[in-house]
């Protein structure tokens, strides 16, 4: 629901709104299970939606699918449009693009080996300082020999070929251990084992086919599958680091907008930081920093609110918390920080108030005209006009074909890339090495038949010339010599 520029999210004491033009100044929805999160998330994008702002949002149990669909009116639905002031139900679906890595649940989503590039493979790859050295080579030798990376066969048939000319290129960039080669290898295996094949190649998915509008002017909400994705929580949060990282390296600056180019909500947000490097750390910070300068509004959503460190919290202006509970000293150094973060209401004790939040019920801040956060306000959050709950599986295939990416990603693609070029090269060696050993077997039969083949003379070889010549003189020989006995013997000498 929309009012003069802003998106009516619930009430307190009074209308709480998000302002569309502070919306890129990012935003942070924290809570236990089952506080009323998916809900909250599902209001921001329905309005967002509305405004015509594009959305894309990691749909971790299904559940955000129901936007697609209008809602259903309920007893408790009602109830709520009674407390926070709506006059009627206004049910309707929203245009949904259904997405899924593994091209099971919606469309492919597929990313370049090149495109991913070695920072946030390695960090995909588990490896150590030394193997991503390696790593490092191996992106450096694909861009100076022309060399596509596109796939997994693309990145082994690389890690082959570094490790054959390991001495070669030692020289050129550095040291290339064959254990790093082969912990490489190993690792790419079990990638491949956990699905990942499926996200690297072609067709690389477009940002701008995140971006569009209906005709009617609403903006599309991008859902990603995330059920299976999050068995693999690496591969889940690397993916989504690289979306960001895309659409901060591709869109145009654009400095204060009205309203977003684009909304990302990035739903199990530990999952990015958990044992994360010093290098990955930074790319967030930065992306997110940078990122708003873009039009770009990203919101985090996650359980604890200390799950997103300092330097990526402080520029969260948006906040959205529900309730938490405090049954261990880390649980209750959370709701501490939680309420620190607000702008106090001299009104409430938030702290207290954390614990008390029903289902549904959030403490809510969210930046004003100048930037400045609001004052702290316990809120009703409205219900949204979609379904809540997720799509059958029939609606979830009605809505893939009447999807406006329809039929562009759904077949992959194998063009010439490393792996073919490295392939080539090793056939072309090895038809040389054939080659060489044939003319030197050549040459060796030439000079055996000169020998003792058939020669040029009568058609008789030198060894048949020769013991024709050795057995002619031998009779000469025995024949002279038998001559002689026999005039001896006459007297005749």
């Amino acid at each position: 629901m929309l009012q003069d520029g802003k998106i009516f999210v619930g009430k307190s004491v009074k209308g709480e709104y998000l302002n569309l033009a502070m919306a890129n100044r990012h935003g942070l929805i924290t809570g236990a299970t089952g506080t009323g999160k998916t809900v909250s998330l599902q209001v921001l994008a329905e309005g967002f939606s509305d405004a015509g702002v594009p959305v894309f949002a990691a749909d971790i149990k299904g559940d955000l699918s129901g936007i697609g669909m209008a809602g259903e009116q309920k007893d408790f639905i009602d109830k709520r449009l009674v407390d926070v002031g709506l006059p009627a139900f206004s049910p309707k679906g929203y245009p949904p693009v259904m997405w899924d890595v593994f091209g099971e649940q919606g469309h492919p989503i597929r990313a370049t080996v090149t495109d991913m590039g070695p920072l946030l493979l390695a960090r995909l790859l588990e490896l150590n300082e030394v193997q991503e050295g390696v790593l490092n080579i191996m992106f450096r030798v694909a861009q100076d020999e022309n060399m596509p990376m596109l796939d997994l066969a693309d990145l082994r048939s690389m890690a082959v070929a570094v490790d054959e000319r390991s001495k070669e290129l030692s020289a050129k960039y550095g040291n290339i251990a064959s254990a790093s080669v082969g912990a490489i290898q190993r690792r790419l295996l079990v990638l491949e084992d956990q699905g990942a094949n499926q996200f690297f190649g072609e067709p690389a998915v477009d940002i701008q086919d995140f971006m569009k509008s209906t005709y009617d002017g609403r903006g599309f909400v991008n859902l990603l599958a995330a059920d299976k994705l999050l068995q693999n929580p690496r591969l889940y949060a690397t993916f989504l680091l690289w979306l960001l990282t895309k659409l901060w390296e591709e869109l145009p600056e654009v400095g204060d907008q009205p309203k977003p180019k684009m909304v990302f909500f990035f739903d199990e947000a530990h999952l990015l930081f958990d044992e994360a490097p010093k290098a990955l750390l930074e790319r967030v910070e930065q992306v997110a920093r940078l990122i708003r300068s873009k039009g770009v509004g990203i919101y985090f959503i996650t359980q604890n609110p200390l799950d997103v460190p300092d330097t990526v919290s402080s520029q969260l202006g948006n906040r959205i918390q529900h309730a938490l509970r405090a049954y261990t000293p880390r649980e209750q150094r959370a709701i501490r920080a939680a309420a620190e973060t607000f702008r106090p209401n001299p009104d409430l004790d938030t702290e207290r108030v954390i614990l008390e939040l029903k289902v549904g019920e959030a403490l809510v801040s969210f930046l004003e005209n100048k930037g400045q956060p609001s004052i702290v306000q316990r809120t009703l959050i409205r219900p949204p006009n979609g379904r809540i709950g997720p799509m059958s599986a029939a609606e979830r295939t009605d809505a893939m074909s009447r999807s406006p990416v329809a039929g562009k990603y759904d077949t992959a693609v194998d063009r010439e890339s490393a792996h073919e070029i490295l392939q080539a090269r090793a056939a072309k060696l090895a038809e040389q090495r054939a080659a060489a050993e044939a003319e030197a077997e050549a040459k060796k039969g030439s000079w055996a038949n000169v020998v003792f083949g058939k020669g040029p003379r009568g058609g008789r070889s030198l060894g048949e010339q020769v013991a024709r010549d050795v057995g002619r003189s031998i009779m000469r020989r025995m024949i002279s010599g038998s001559v002689r006995s026999v005039l001896h013997a006459l007297g005749m000498r």
